[in-house]
């Protein structure tokens, strides 16, 4: 049986590793942390949605992390301090503004493909994640900011995405809790919300059960492809048929040292979970999952007693420090639009997005012959990795079509 290694057990990883086994290879999944979805996986804003799938690469981005410089609670925050990784990847958001309007309908067209794939791995492993088919509903208080949405809904309809646009008083009929000077918004009932730490962990549970072996608190210490595969050390020396890596932020370092450059930055992404213990609170807060795009907030209910929070970024390199002056304004925001909802238990969290410069993600072969790569989806890893878990194992299938014949009986045991 063709066995394949895939580095990182985040919902990229995880999510690979099922469409691997789905089609019949023997998996392993390395990774240095004890459980799955220990990093950025952990506690992410929940949303799968197709709605945000508008890049980043415009000029307006630019304009405003220069504004919000030297502001510390500034939705986006950018160290001065030079590198020549951030300076690279920077040049290279530059170099990809022209592709900005065609990269935005890709990436809608992957999270709408993104969303039958993950039906099937949370039915098949028979999954609770807290999940919610209740929409996404992205709010306006400015007028100039609804005029850019209505752009942008362009280019989402353009990828296929059905939404609608709504007057304030079908914002406040959707979701009557919110609080604010609304002048707007678009809906789109087709987007949902979940945990995604708790969909990584009972999946990477469920495939332990079907075979995949998992080899949690295990660091690679090198990777070295050959002309019988690619051999992954840590501790010991496997020799595999091939590598899939889907390793977050660490992509790059692992790509180097197979002769490729993955320019994956790590943006670091805040969030807060409200504990909500009392019955006021549970009634005050919102039940639909919401997208302020002025303050880029987003929201998504887990359950009844928890409200997730998040959003800012913050170009850091690797730090993982949580900033007090980087969680307030989400805790400050629950505050000003949800004033019912008691915020004395707030559990912060920052995770470190792994980004490519045009925020596509990387989703294709090595130079080396085995080595593959899934890996840098930034803000929406778990809106797209069902999509793109699908796309590099169909390749790798098709690539490996020969050996992969003689092992379809695998493929019955998932069934």
């Amino acid at each position: 049986m063709t066995h394949y290694a895939v580095l990182g057990a985040g919902v990229t990883g995880v999510t690979t590793a099922y469409s691997l086994a789905k089609r019949g290879f023997d998996v392993t999944v390395y990774d240095r942390n004890r459980y799955a979805a220990m990093e950025t996986s952990f506690a992410n804003g929940g949303q799968m949605s197709a709605s945000n799938a508008e890049t980043w690469t415009q000029w307006s981005t630019v304009m405003k992390g220069l504004k919000w410089m030297l502001k510390p609670d500034a939705p986006l925050s950018v160290n001065p301090s030079p590198s020549w990784h951030k300076i690279s990847w920077m040049l290279e958001f530059l170099g990809s503004i022209p592709r900005y309007r065609s990269n935005t309908i890709a990436t809608t067209r992957m999270a709408i493909a993104a969303r039958e794939g993950m039906k099937e791995m949370a039915d098949r492993a028979g999954l609770d994640f807290d999940f919610s088919p209740a929409g996404i509903l992205h709010f306006y208080e400015k007028p100039g900011d609804l005029a850019h949405a209505r752009k942008v809904n362009e280019m989402l309809a353009a990828g296929g995405l059905d939404r609608r646009e709504l007057s304030p008083e079908e914002v406040r009929q959707i979701e009557p809790t919110l609080q604010g000077d609304i002048c707007g918004g678009f809906w789109t009932d087709s987007d949902s919300t979940g945990d995604i730490h708790k969909f990584s962990v009972g999946l990477a549970q469920w495939l332990k059960g079907q075979g995949v072996n998992f080899r949690y608190d295990t660091i690679v210490r090198d990777i070295r492809p050959d002309a019988d595969g690619v051999r992954v050390i840590a501790g010991d020396y496997v020799l595999y048929d091939g590598v899939v890596v889907c390793a977050g932020f660490h992509s790059r370092d692992i790509a180097a040292k197979l002769g490729d450059r993955v320019n994956v930055y790590p943006v670091k992404g805040y969030s807060i979970t409200v504990d909500m213990k009392d019955a006021e609170s549970q009634k005050a807060a919102p039940t639909v999952s919401l997208l302020d795009d002025r303050a880029k907030i987003v929201t998504s209910r887990l359950g009844d007693g928890r409200l997730r929070v998040a959003g800012t970024a913050e170009f850091n390199g690797i730090n993982r420090d949580i900033r007090f002056d980087r969680v307030a304004p989400l805790v400050r925001w629950v505050a000003d639009h949800f004033p019912g909802v008691s915020t004395e238990t707030c559990v912060p969290w920052a995770g470190l997005r792994p980004m490519m410069p045009d925020m596509m993600p990387r989703v294709a072969p090595g130079r080396k012959a085995g080595v593959y790569y899934n890996t840098g989806h930034g803000h929406l890893g778990w809106t797209l990795s069902a999509a793109t878990a699908e796309a590099i194992a169909a390749r790798i299938a098709a690539d490996e079509a020969p050996t992969t014949a003689k092992s379809q009986g695998a493929v019955l045991k998932m069934a």
